[in-house]
């Protein structure tokens, strides 16, 4: 019945309540210090009064906090993430209008208002899909015609990170590293050769011939570098002489232009969060303590500037170097005999170290799969340095911290599908996560919390979380 009241009846209500509840409380300490008085004096009957009136009036603030917070404040705040979901991503989440039953026409005009905006957003996608449709094709296109070019190209910034890459520039990159947007190219070649011809173009504007030796020297190429006329940046073509560059199937471009548009690398913490590279990671281990337990799988992928890039992926199996426990097998369905030829912890956590070079780290909990990997460092001679975001920190900030935050929970209140056979694996559980932040970035945003920093600091505010899940 106290659902149909209106809204400001329901407040007058609320109010009167704490006003009766006072008078109630002030006259039966009185009472109850009349009665005391003829033993304790006038003195100590008013005495007693006042110290019951003073903890009723705490008990009865304390009750009507509760009530308050259960009845109007998480409501709200449930209602206010809510419309975020549907304003800022995809998600067709649906907002019930039972969680703010006694706000009057809040939950229904919001829901309104949700449901007109995903309907519009509906018909741009739909138009959206169809233009996409259709760059699709003619990027196949290009892709398959590129593909039988034996040259490989990479578009490169003018502070040489990489824009672009094709098929036959991938394998040859892998040579070396995994080919990865956004990363230098001096993570790749030694840097002498590259500013050498760096300059001489900046200096002549034209092309220039140079031989490109691969960090460990163990790989040398022909290459040609040759200003972009039309923005800052340089196109980079390679010949190889030791073999024909040549892959078994078309691959498709890999490219983020938005990379051309780079004023110098600003801080981190300055950064916006749409504009830094992350690298999303999950792993699976023997078991649940980090100090005595090991890693048996690591997934990654990378995304640049809020995208996900398909085709950049670390995904490997780690022999632990000791039995999986069934249990533990049970959950993610690594077994002994699967990981029997996999790479030990110290070759795969140096192979993602190298992957996430100059990213941020997302995972979910990240304090617990950081622990496994932050254990082996110094085996591995690497630092686990990197700059991190927890998406349970971010649902947090976003949705409050009384709500659940396992990743499922997220999912679904994003309206993200993790397919079954995914679900426990590092490769499908960093991919959700992924998905997870895509649509966080512009939410946070919408919050007001535009870079890297100011995230951050609104994510410790809810550090106990991380404590309690560990």
């Amino acid at each position: 019945m106290l659902a149909r009241l209106s809204l400001r009846l329901r407040i007058f209500l609320f109010f009167g309540l704490i006003a009766l509840g006072g008078v109630a409380v002030v006259l039966v300490s009185l009472y109850v210090g009349l009665q005391r008085s003829a033993e304790a004096g006038v003195a100590g009957g008013f005495t007693f009064s006042a110290i019951l009136a003073s903890f009723g009036l705490l008990a009865l603030s304390a009750g009507i906090w509760l009530l308050f917070d259960e009845n109007v404040a998480k409501p709200i705040e449930r209602v206010a993430a809510l419309m975020r979901v549907r304003a800022h991503s995809d998600a067709g989440t649906g907002i019930d209008t039972e969680l703010a039953r006694y706000l009057g026409d809040l939950a229904p005009a919001a829901a309104g208002l949700a449901d007109r905006a995903g309907s519009v957003a509906q018909d741009l996608a739909s138009n959206l899909a169809d233009h996409t449709a259709q760059l699709a094709a003619e990027r196949d296109q290009l892709t398959a015609l590129l593909t039988d070019i034996p040259v490989a190209m990479t578009v490169l910034s003018a502070d040489l990170q990489i824009v672009l890459y094709d098929g036959q520039s991938a394998d040859l990159l892998s040579r070396i590293a995994q080919p990865r947007l956004n990363a230098s190219l001096t993570q790749y070649f030694e840097a002498d050769a590259l500013e050498r011809a760096l300059s001489k173009v900046n200096r002549t504007g034209l092309p220039v011939r140079c031989t490109l030796t691969s960090l460990d020297g163990a790989y040398s190429c022909q290459a040609l570098m040759r200003p972009l006329e039309s923005t800052q940046g340089y196109l980079l073509s390679f010949g190889d002489a030791d073999s024909t560059l040549r892959v078994d199937q078309p691959r498709p471009l890999v490219y983020n232009f938005d990379l051309l548009d780079t004023d110098g690398q600003a801080r981190t913490e300055d950064t916006p969060l749409a504009a830094l590279t992350y690298a999303v990671f999950d792993t699976e281990t023997t078991g649940l303590l980090p100090h005595k337990d090991d890693i048996v799988q690591i997934g990654a992928l990378r995304m640049v500037h809020g995208r996900i890039i398909e085709g950049e992926v670390f995904d490997t199996l780690v022999n632990p170097g000791r039995p999986i426990p069934a249990a533990s097998s049970a959950v993610h369905g690594i077994t002994d005999v699967m990981v029997a030829g996999a790479p030990d912890v110290v070759e795969a956590a140096r192979g993602f170290h190298s992957f996430a070079t100059d990213a941020v780290l997302v995972a979910h909990n990240a304090p617990f799969d950081l622990a496994f990997l932050r254990r082996q460092a110094d085996a591995c001679a690497v630092t686990w340095d990197h700059p991190v975001l927890d998406t349970v920190l971010l649902s947090a900030v976003l949705f409050g911290a009384s709500e659940t935050h396992t990743l499922d929970a997220i999912c679904d209140r994003l309206g993200i599908v993790i397919e079954q056979r995914d679900r426990h694996t590092a490769l499908g559980d960093a991919r959700a996560t992924a998905n997870v932040l895509a649509r966080m970035i512009p939410m946070l945003e919408a919050r007001g919390l535009i870079t890297f920093g100011e995230v951050v600091t609104e994510t410790q505010k809810h550090g106990r979380l991380l404590q309690d899940l560990n």
